[in-house]
């Protein structure tokens, strides 16, 4: 175990059929589930330094962060090679993945069986994020989609758009979801939409985000952060330490 608490190992899934990296920084506090881009793994966010930018929230026991390999954002990278219906149904079984088998593994890690997590992420990572929150409000009680691309219809075939697709975007499965356990939780959960308004921002996915959830009185808020402010990672170790600091208090 490293000095700020880094321990990192593979969680063996039987939804998913082979071994995840999984990851975690810290020793104490609320735990954050951060999901990473695209094609990244469970240690991206250390490489990438977010882990350093979120140090001082993990030394003083205010975080414990953990992560895991972006399998659903990969699958969507991979989307060309593969048959039709290749990414929803990965993405599908990387959500039983979560909920079923690393969620419990991260309450074992924090000796708590119901202590809620938050979830944060960027670009691909915060879709990961919100829709982790909307589809499992027992388990997550926050989430923080930093520059989220939300609407990944548009990347997708019409083979691809069948049930477990539905089933996987918050942007359709929510403005169909009824009254209901899941939708009650859910509006007493929050979603926090921060966006860059620089090169390669898209601020009309947070908005519209914000717009689906808050059409199901779902607690939401939109931030914009300015032109200077780009996709990438430094806007990002901006972001997610602020946020942080605030729920965290």
């Amino acid at each position: 175990m490293s000095n700020d608490g880094q321990l990192s190992g593979t969680l063996q899934s039987r939804f998913l059929g082979r071994d995840i990296l999984c990851a975690r920084w810290g020793w104490f506090g609320q735990p954050v589930l951060l999901f990473p881009t695209a094609g990244g793994d469970g240690e991206e966010c250390d490489r990438f330094k977010m882990i350093y930018v979120l140090r001082p929230l993990i030394e003083a026991g205010r975080i414990k962060v953990y992560s895991c390999d972006s399998v659903g954002g990969r699958a969507l990278s991979e989307r060309r090679t593969q048959p039709p219906g290749y990414f929803p149904r990965m993405q599908t079984l990387f959500d039983a993945f979560i909920y079923h088998e690393l969620v419990p593994w991260i309450r074992k890690d924090c000796e708590s069986d119901d202590i809620g997590i938050i979830t944060a992420g960027a670009s691909i990572g915060a879709f990961n994020a919100v829709a982790a929150l909307c589809k499992h409000p027992d388990a997550f009680t926050t989430a923080i989609g930093m520059s989220g691309t939300y609407n990944i219809k548009k990347w997708l075939e019409g083979d691809d758009l069948g049930k477990d697709y539905y089933l996987s975007a918050p942007m359709d499965f929510l403005p169909n979801l009824g009254e209901s356990k899941q939708l009650s939780l859910l509006r007493k959960r929050f979603v926090l939409l921060p966006t860059g308004e620089g090169p390669y921002e898209d601020p009309s996915e947070s908005w519209n985000m914000g717009q689906t959830l808050g059409a199901k009185g779902i607690p939401n808020r939109v931030d914009f952060w300015g032109e200077e402010y780009r996709h990438d990672w430094p806007t990002w170790r901006e972001m997610l330490p602020h946020y942080l600091d605030q729920l965290t208090k």
